[in-house]
C-alpha cells in the first residue's frame, strides 16, 4: 500500500485586480504568477525572481505563502501582509490585492529594507 499524502496539492487564490475578480487553482509546487498566466491573467512582473517587487500583492485576511524561492524577502514583509506572486507558493486558500508595488516599496523604505525601482516614492 502506498503513504498517500494528507496535505491539498492546490489551493485556490481569489485574485482581486483592476479589471475585477478571478479565482484560480494553484498546486503546491507552482508559484502563484505562473498559475495566473496559465488562466490568461497576465499580473505585473519583472524579475520574476522575488527582488523587484513590481508584483507585489497584499494578502486580504488569513493564508500562507511560501516565499522561499524569493532572492529577497524579509519578515517584515509577511508582517505588512505582503507577498510576491512570481516566487510565491500557495500554502491555503488565499485571497490577494493585486498590483501593491508602490506601497510594497514604500513599506520597504520605511523599515530601511531594500526597495527597488522606488525613487518616486
Amino acid at each position: 500500500m502506498a503513504f498517500m499524502s494528507q496535505e491539498p496539492q492546490a489551493f485556490p487564490v481569489e485574485l482581486i485586480m483592476p479589471e475585477g475578480e478571478r479565482v484560480i487553482q494553484v498546486s503546491r509546487e507552482e508559484h502563484i504568477w505562473d498559475a495566473a498566466f496559465a488562466e490568461g491573467i497576465v499580473l505585473p512582473a519583472m524579475c520574476h525572481q522575488g527582488y523587484c517587487l513590481t508584483c507585489a500583492a497584499k494578502l486580504i485576511g488569513d493564508g500562507e505563502v511560501d516565499q522561499s524561492d524569493s532572492l529577497v524577502y524579509f519578515p517584515e514583509d509577511r508582517e505588512a501582509g505582503f507577498v510576491l506572486p512570481c516566487t510565491g507558493k500557495a500554502r491555503s486558500p488565499l485571497k490577494l490585492l493585486t498590483h501593491q508595488q508602490a506601497e510594497m516599496r514604500k513599506s520597504r523604505k520605511e523599515r530601511r529594507r531594500p526597495a527597488p525601482y522606488s525613487w518616486d516614492l
